[in-house]
């Protein structure tokens, strides 16, 4: 995904006022560990007011009727997880409520990181390790080893 794509996303959402956090290997990026990947990741506060902030934000950045079935119900849903996928470009958006019963929206750690006078909520370097240390992806796993070593995260 191109940085410069990743900012208007970033930037929207802070113009709405959208509650969420960047996790994934696009919040690694913020914090400094660099990768390529293919989406970007949010979790995001399910609640209807919050989830219409969201469409508005998306809807800033794509003229697509799609982002209008983006909805609470689905994010509060049994499948909490939604993927949207722009009109143009070869990446998504994967928007999360809670992954299983380990991480929910309100349980994820993050921190404010000024980027080019962006206000990004990322999750922390911790709860990027918490979510990825315990995957079966390799990848996941490997991104884990690095956020441990580079933020000498120790464990419990």
């Amino acid at each position: 995904m191109e940085f410069a794509e990743a900012m208007k996303i970033l930037a929207a959402l802070e113009r709405e006022e959208v509650r969420y956090v960047l996790v994934g290997s696009m919040g690694m990026a913020v914090l400094g560990i660099i990768r390529a990947t293919r989406d970007i990741d949010f979790f995001v506060d399910p609640g209807p007011d919050n989830v219409a902030r969201l469409r508005r934000a998306l809807q800033s950045v794509y003229s697509d009727p799609c982002i209008d079935e983006i909805t609470s119900e689905d994010l509060r849903g049994g499948y909490p997880a939604i993927q949207y996928v722009p009109p143009e470009g070869d990446f998504s958006i994967d928007l999360l409520a809670r992954l299983g019963e380990r991480f929910r929206f309100d349980d994820v750690e993050w921190q404010e990181v000024d980027i080019d006078g962006v206000v990004v909520r990322v999750a922390t370097p911790r709860m990027l390790y918490r979510m990825k240390r315990d995957t079966v992806r390799l990848q996941d796993r490997a991104d884990a080893a690095e956020l441990k070593r580079r933020f000498e995260i120790e464990e419990p």
